[in-house]
Formats: C-alpha cells, structure tokens, sequence
C-alpha cells in the first residue's frame, strides 16, 4: 500500500499546476531527484502524460529551466525496482533487496557514487522517496 505524502511546498505546487495546464493529466505526486522534476502518474497515463515525441516534458522543461521525468505510480512495493531504475536512469542498479524495515539497493562500486552524490545529495532525496512511497529506510550498497 503506497503511503501518500502529507506536505507538498509551493514550489511543487505550482510545478504540478503548470503540469496539469500543459498535459491535461493530473499527477499524483511531484518531487526533485538530481536537479530533475520528476512527477508520479498512474501507468495508464504515463505516454499522455508525456505527450506525443515528448512535446510536454519539453515545453514543462522550457518553462521551469529544469529536467522534467515522469514515471509510474507504483502500486505497492513490488513495483519499487522499476519505480527506483526509472528515477535514476541512466545511472543503473544491479537490483534492490526488502529486508525487514529497509530497502537496500545494490547498485556495484561506480554507480554507488553516482547515488549517493556529493555531500550525500542524491542518497538523502531517495531515502525522502523510498520513505514517502514504501515506508522503509534506505541503504545503497
């Protein structure tokens, strides 16, 4: 069961309204990974979502000066690896591990890097996600 998250800055806010003008598609979520915007919808709409050639991730894009993903809601922590690979793309993980109250992804030396990022930038942003949507705490190994 995916927890929804309770608050949701100005900033988002407006992100997601802009969104909404521009696709017509109302998304479930909207957060920063790596510089990115990334806005959650629900499978059956991800491609409108998109827009035709990806027309509406390049006007958001345009508009915001900032990288725009969408990706799908997962429905519950079996979907987590893909919700992860598709956050992180193009930085790959080898695959994640649910033990006990964690999730561990294990992602191999070099990629390890890349998510964690500098002053643990990325790491913290994905524990905030991984908490937000599957309730656990988060190790990358």
């Amino acid at each position: 069961e995916v927890k929804m998250i309770k608050t949701i800055d100005m900033q988002l806010m407006r992100y997601i309204n802009l969104f909404s003008r521009i696709s017509k598609i109302s998304p479930n979520h909207c957060f920063i990974y790596n510089a990115t915007v990334i806005f959650v919808v629900p499978e059956s709409k991800v491609s409108q979502a998109i827009g035709e050639n990806g027309k509406n991730i390049r006007k958001m894009s345009e508009i915001i000066l900032k990288k725009v993903k969408v990706v799908n809601l997962p429905n519950g922590i079996e979907d987590a690896e893909k919700f992860i690979s598709n956050i992180i793309y193009p930085t790959q993980m080898k695959n994640i591990e649910i033990k006990d109250n964690f999730l561990i992804i294990n992602a191999g030396s070099q990629n390890k890097a890349m998510l964690i990022g500098r002053n643990r930038v990325r790491f913290e942003e994905m524990k905030r996600i991984i908490k937000n949507y599957f309730g656990k705490e988060l190790k990358i190994m």
